[in-house]
C-alpha cells in the first residue's frame, strides 16, 4: 500500500527545510537564512506513532524569478510561482503542511497561498481533500504565541504555533498530521509483473511505453510533461502478463520555474512503490542529471529493482568506445546503484528496444533467487578468510552464520557477535562476495546483523 505523501508548501525562508529535517531525524535539506536556499527537492521515509507517510520538502519560490533581480511581493511571475506550487501541491499530495512565519505575520503571499489551496481543494466524502494544515513557525516566546491568532483570517482552520527549530510543539502537530490521513484500501493481488517508466520530463517515458505496448497508447509530444497521470497499460510477454506503469511529467510547458520540476517526482515515487521493476529513463544527449540521481535514490530506498535505459541514443556521435565510456560515467554518478544493467534505445527509432522487456523480466527473475543456507555460509565463511574485519576498542566483529529469511528483496539475516562492531565498508564487502556466487542483477540485497544470543 502506497504510504501517504505530505507536502511542505510556503514562501520562502519560513522554515520549511528545518522542519523537514527535524521531521526526518536528520538534516537532510541545507538550511539557510538566506530565502531561497534549498535548490533541491528532498524526500524522506519518515513516522510517527508507527504511521508511516513520505515528506517532501520543496524549495521556496524563487524570490529571483530566475534572474539577478529580486521579484517584489505582487510581481506577476512571483504570483505565478506561487500559483503553480500551490496548485501542483494541491494535485499531487495527500495532506499539505502550509507553513508561515510569526515573525513576519500574514503577509501577501501567505494569502495568495492560501486562496490557492482554498480554490483547488475538493470534497470527497463531504470533507476537503487533500487537507492542509496551518502551520505557523518560528513560536519562539510568548510574544509571538500572542501573533498566532492573526493567522485565522487566512481561512485555513486552527493554526499550529511551533518552534521547527526548537521543537516546540511538533509532537502536536504530527498527532494532526496523522489523524488527517484518509485510510486506503489495499489493492487487490495482480500476478502481473509491474514495470515502472520513470524519469524526468521529456526523456521519453511515453515513446517507450507506446514501443513496448506495440500501439499508441500514449500522448507523445516534444513538450515536456505532456503526460498528466500514471498510466497502466497491461500486455502480455511470451505468455506472462505484465503491467506497464507510465508515470506523469509535469504540466508547465517550456522552462522549468525553480522549485517546481521537483514535484515531478512525486508520480515517480507512488509508480516505485507499485512496481516490481523499474526503467529509469535516462536522457543519452543530457547524461545523468541530479533529477536521475533523486529518483534513482527513490528506487534504493523503497528496495525496488531496477534497469537503467539511456533513451535517444541515436541522437549521439558514436565510435566502438562510446557505449563502454558512457556505461563508466553512469556508473560513476550512479555508485551506489553498481549492480544495476544497462541498455542502450531509442525508442524513436526502436532501436533495442526489444531487449528493454527481457531484461526488466531478467531481473525480476534474480529479485526471487533464494540461496540455500548452506550456500550462504560457505561464502561467509570465506568471506571472513579472505578480510577479517578490523578491530574496535579491542573487539573484533565475528560472523557465527546466516540465512536467507524472505527474497522481494533478497534479505540476509546474519548472526553475529555485536552488530555495532560492524563497519557499513564491512557490509558492503560481504555484499560484494554474495553477488560473487550469485550476482542478484538489478536488485538491491538487504543484510540484517542480529547479535547471538
Amino acid at each position: 500500500m502506497n504510504k501517504p505523501v505530505v507536502a511542505l508548501l510556503g514562501r520562502p525562508n519560513v522554515g520549511k527545510s528545518t522542519l523537514f529535517n527535524r521531521l526526518a531525524g536528520e538534516p537532510l535539506a541545507i538550511v539557510d537564512d538566506i530565502p531561497g536556499t534549498t535548490r533541491d527537492r528532498l524526500f524522506a521515509q519518515t513516522e510517527w506513532n508507527g504511521i508511516p507517510f513520505d515528506l517532501i520538502d520543496t524549495g521556496g519560490i524563487d524570490p529571483t524569478g530566475g534572474g539577478k533581480t529580486p521579484l517584489s511581493l505582487g510581481s506577476a511571475d512571483y504570483i505565478r510561482q506561487i500559483r503553480l506550487q500551490a496548485e501542483l501541491a494541491i494535485e499531487e499530495a495527500d495532506v499539505v503542511l502550509f507553513m508561515t512565519d510569526a515573525t513576519a505575520g500574514v503577509t501577501p503571499a501567505d494569502k495568495e497561498i492560501a486562496q490557492i489551496l482554498r480554490s483547488k481543494q475538493r470534497k470527497e466524502g463531504g470533507k476537503l481533500f487533500p487537507p492542509v494544515i496551518l502551520v505557523v513557525n518560528k513560536v519562539d516566546n510568548e510574544y509571538l504565541r500572542q501573533q498566532v491568532a492573526q493567522f485565522y483570517e487566512l481561512g485555513m482552520g486552527d493554526p499550529y504555533p511551533i518552534s521547527a527549530l526548537h521543537g516546540m510543539e511538533t509532537g502536536d502537530l504530527l498527532d494532526a498530521l496523522v489523524s488527517s490521513f484518509v485510510p486506503r484500501l489495499e489493492a487487490p493481488e495482480d500476478a502481473a509483473v509491474k514495470i515502472a517508466i520513470v524519469g524526468k520530463p521529456n526523456v521519453g517515458k511515453s515513446s517507450l511505453l507506446n514501443r513496448l505496448a506495440g500501439e499508441e497508447r500514449a500522448i507523445v509530444s516534444p513538450i515536456a510533461g505532456t503526460t498528466r497521470d500514471a498510466v497502466d497499460t497491461r500486455i502480455e510477454y511470451n505468455g506472462m502478463p505484465v503491467l506497464l506503469i507510465d508515470t506523469a511529467g509535469i504540466r508547465r510547458r517550456g522552462k522549468i520555474a525553480q522549485g517546481v520540476e521537483k514535484y515531478s517526482v512525486i508520480r515517480s515515487m507512488r509508480a516505485i512503490e507499485r512496481a516490481d521493476v523499474t526503467l529509469l529513463l535516462v536522457d543519452a544527449i543530457e547524461g545523468i542529471t541530479a533529477q536521475d540521481a533523486h529518483i534513482a535514490g527513490f528506487i534504493l530506498e523503497a528496495w525496488k529493482s531496477a534497469v537503467v535505459v539511456v533513451n535517444k541514443w541515436d541522437a549521439i556521435a558514436k565510435d566502438t568506445h562510446t557505449m563502454t565510456q558512457y556505461t563508466e560515467r553512469i556508473r560513476q554518478e550512479l555508485n551506489f546503484m553498481s549492480y544495476v544493467p544497462v541498455l542502450f534505445i531509442s525508442a524513436k527509432t526502436g532501436q533495442r528496444v526489444d531487449q528493454v522487456l527481457p531484461m526488466a523480466l531478467r531481473v525480476q527473475e534474480e529479485r526471487l533467487i533464494r540461496l540455500s543456507t548452506s550456500q550462504l555460509n560457505r561464502i561467509l565463511h570465506s568471506a571472513q578468510d579472505k578480510h577479517a574485519p578490523t578491530s574496535r576498542t579491542g573487539r573484533s566483529l565475528r560472523v557465527y552464520y546466516g540465512t536467507q529469511v524472505r527474497n522481494d528483496p533478497p534479505t540476509f539475516l546474519v548472526y553475529v557477535n555485536d552488530p555495532q562492531l560492524a563497519h557499513f565498508t564491512y557490509l558492503r564487502f560481504l555484499e560484494n562476495e554474495i553477488r560473487k556466487e550469485y550476482p542478484f542483477i538489478g536488485t538491491p540485497i538487504r543484510i540484517v546483523l542480529k547479535p547471538r544470543r
